[in-house]
């Protein structure tokens, strides 16, 4: 009897029944798009490569962007076994069974690269079971991460492994990823250039997602090109990328603090309009927009404290999304703001002072005396009131005896610190003509 099915068939529809992203995994390193800071000749891995010797590695990048498939082609191009665990589903007795076949592979001269997804989630004694086997050349590590390795990983690891950053994939790299699925499905994206153009930015990186989102595409049979508000309505946007306790977190409140001193409303709304969409508490960014307003504007313009807590307050009796306005505000008013950190370094200068200067008592003619015996001992004594001298300003010292004047404050020529400078230099010419 003639076989039911015939082979070819069969395996044509086994290729066709896996995920496309399987399907399109690279088998070879110069396949892999969008890495070349890493993979080129002269880069890390190239010249690792080409010296034969490969050490351990950490990988750190968003998700979708090739760390597995890369750690995969290095054992190959390296001719050693590949062995793939999560920190997320190993304990402890997993490990040791890992651990040990890689000393039975190595006494067979066989290695072994032990790819580690999720290794941040390991904990630091479980991070220091890698390091003998690193150590005798048992393993090969290549540790995969989403997370800052200088917090989630432990110092003696991270000595022994060089971390490599995977990048999130460009526009143009996932456009060629998204060609090279064509060519593999031998059909084009039914969509029109401002749709494909759409669907490229709704991967927001991930080469992984990209490909979902094209094999979603694909399962609808159009039979003409769609638009991009035809797209629109058919897929949604993948959320940003965005951790509340995480790297994501600290970039984005830097990127928005520092578009602020820089003065550049635009960008700040940006970085501010990005942490919302992220799912920000709107309290943080008010109470981080008042610290700047205390921090990098200061003295230049007094109200832009007052503007802060007015918004985060206006925030408070609102709440979302119409108090949100309040802070957006706060933050273009932030932005466009004569800047000063005077006050911040006077403080932080006058902290210093205090600290070197330790218990130095103030200057007798200023120390309370509210008792006979105090003012027996003269405290007080020579005590000059401001109010009754020419110009309300006697010129005394308040500093500590022997101590040289400190001077902290030294204001800019912006906004209103140019008048406060101008009464600080005029209070410098009173007390020198008082102390003459």
């Amino acid at each position: 009897m003639a076989d039911l099915f015939d082979s070819t068939t069969s395996k044509g529809a086994e290729t066709r029944a896996r995920p496309l992203a399987d399907r399109l995994r690279p088998a070879s390193l110069d396949e892999v798009i969008g890495q070349d800071q890493v993979l080129g000749p002269t880069a890390p891995l190239g010249a690792m490569l080409a010296a034969g010797q490969l050490s351990s590695i950490i990988f750190w990048g968003p998700p979708g962007v090739g760390k597995t498939t890369i750690a995969r082609l290095l054992a190959d191009a390296s001719d050693l076994t590949f062995v793939q665990i999560s920190a997320i589903f190993t304990g402890v007795a997993d490990l040791k069974k890992v651990f040990e076949a890689a000393r039975i592979r190595r006494q067979n001269g066989k290695g072994t690269l032990l790819f580690v997804d999720e290794i941040h989630r390991f904990n630091k004694a479980q991070q220091d079971g890698f390091l003998p086997l690193m150590e005798d050349g048992t393993i090969t590590l290549v540790g995969a991460t989403t997370e800052n390795p200088s917090f989630e990983l432990n110092a003696a690891l991270l000595s022994r492994a060089q971390v490599l950053v995977l990048e999130r994939l460009s526009l143009a790299s996932l456009e060629l990823l998204a060609q090279r699925a064509e060519r593999e499905l031998q059909k084009e994206l039914p969509l029109t250039g401002e749709a494909r153009a759409l669907l490229l930015e709704m991967a927001d990186g991930d080469g992984r997602a990209l490909l979902n989102l094209f094999e979603q595409v694909m399962a609808w049979e159009l039979v003409a090109k769609i638009d991009a508000d035809a797209l629109s309505q058919r897929l949604r946007r993948r959320a940003a990328k965005y951790d509340k306790s995480g790297d994501a977190h600290y970039n984005l409140i830097s990127a928005l603090h520092k578009s602020v001193r820089g003065s550049d409303p635009d960008a700040s709304l940006y970085w501010f309009a990005r942490m919302l969409e992220g799912g920000e508490d709107p309290r943080y960014l008010a109470r981080r927009l008042t610290r700047m307003a205390v921090e990098d504007i200061g003295l230049a313009d007094p109200q832009a404290q007052a503007h802060c807590v007015d918004a985060w307050e206006t925030y408070e009796r609102l709440g979302s999304p119409e108090g949100e306005l309040a802070l957006a505000q706060a933050v273009i008013y932030l932005a466009l703001a004569p800047k000063s950190n005077a006050g911040y370094v006077a403080f932080k200068s006058a902290r210093r002072s205090a600290v070197e200067t330790g218990s130095e008592p103030p200057p007798m003619h200023i120390v309370n005396a509210p008792t006979r015996l105090m003012k027996d001992l003269g405290h007080g004594a020579g005590y000059e009131y401001d109010h009754y001298a020419e110009d309300a300003f006697s010129g005394q010292n308040y500093f500590p005896e022997g101590m040289k004047r400190g001077e902290f404050y030294q204001p800019v020529e912006r906004g209103f610190e140019r008048e406060l400078k101008r009464r600080l230099d005029y209070f410098a010419k009173l007390r020198t003509k008082r102390q003459s």
